[in-house]
């Protein structure tokens, strides 16, 4: 069976569905217990579940982290919830001190099975701090895994695959498409692989890697450049997971294409496209006939709701680094 759901409401049937099958789940963070978090992800599942698998924590990232990791090693699966990506920084020393770390201290000795979900991203016309796109940061790290869904069936598939994972998992929520769209979602503990790429659409001019909100934008572009440019055969790949990489997808599709364009929210600057790119040019050099390229936020701090638009992906904006990708002439 299936149901049509939003990301929120897979996320939610994702959580419910893993604390059902494991009693060893406890979820915490601001709000996230009577209230059921900010933006409800975590609905109800105190009344099923009890304060004692559901709570709601002091606003204290750091503690909400350390505490974490300590659970996670005595035996628990904590997910905790950072209200906004903005607010995570004084949970680093622990994220990345600890967590990142303990099981090669411990050489092997111990795993850290957490899970921290993040609201992240701009697009919601919100306050400072609180449309943050710093997955790089997270990314940079050994030791952690990053995950960004774009689907409803990604984001039931990948919390669940992300709970089960013995390390831990910053499980990265774009707000600007909690609510967007729905889509089909099965019943179930149905897992997505961590570290796999989706291939949403296959193409043979240029190659469009994304994650996150702009996979929807970089849908939309396609159909819009299928009716003006119908000529333009873009290959769209999300990537779900920003680290571990698949490196591998990547590089078989630019070396079909010859071309690549890299598309984010996060700024330019050493983003999660340079990466890409960098791999790209170590790999696939002699297959590419056009520069690799990047389409990103500006190396500014996200400006507030006003100006957020001069800051954002759009479709046209795709659109338009595509055609001069693939129209670039040595």
């Amino acid at each position: 069976m299936a149901n049509i759901l939003n990301n929120i409401e897979a996320l939610t049937q994702g959580l419910k569905e893993a604390m059902q099958a494991d009693d060893k789940v406890v979820l915490w963070g601001e709000d996230a217990g009577f209230e059921g978090g900010v933006f409800r992800a975590t609905s109800g599942l105190q009344e099923e579940f009890g304060k004692e698998r559901v709570w709601d924590s002091p606003i204290a990232e750091a503690s909400m982290a350390g505490i974490g990791v300590g659970a996670a090693v005595y035996g628990l699966k904590p997910v905790v919830e950072m209200q906004f990506q903005g607010f995570s920084l004084p949970s680093f020393q622990q994220v990345l001190a600890h967590a990142a770390r303990l099981r090669n201290r411990s050489r092997g000795r111990f795993t850290v099975p957490l899970v921290i979900r993040m609201p992240m991203g701009g697009g919601v016309r919100a306050l400072e701090h609180h449309s943050e796109a710093i997955e790089a940061l997270f990314a940079h790290i050994p030791g952690l895994k990053v995950i960004m869904p774009s689907t409803p069936v990604d984001t039931k598939g990948l919390i669940i695959s992300a709970i089960k994972d013995a390390d831990t998992v910053l499980f990265l929520e774009p707000k600007k498409l909690y609510r967007s769209f729905k889509q089909e979602v099965p019943e179930g503990m149905f897992e997505i692989e961590i570290g796999k790429a989706n291939v949403i659409k296959e193409g043979e001019s240029i190659t469009l890697v994304t994650y996150g909100a702009q996979v929807q934008d970089s849908i939309k572009a396609i159909q819009q450049l299928q009716e003006e440019n119908p000529e333009i055969d873009v290959e769209l790949i999300d990537l779900r997971t920003i680290s571990p990489l698949d490196t591998e997808t990547v590089i078989n599709s630019v070396r079909k294409t010859g071309r690549l364009l890299v598309v984010h929210e996060a700024v330019k600057s050493f983003s999660v496209s340079s990466e890409i790119i960098s791999r790209v040019n170590e790999k696939a050099f002699l297959n590419l006939i056009a520069p690799p390229t990047r389409l990103t936020g500006w190396d500014i701090t996200i400006p507030l709701a006003r100006g957020e638009k001069y800051h954002a992906i759009n479709p046209q904006r795709i659109v338009d680094k595509i055609k001069e990708v693939v129209f670039f002439e040595y």
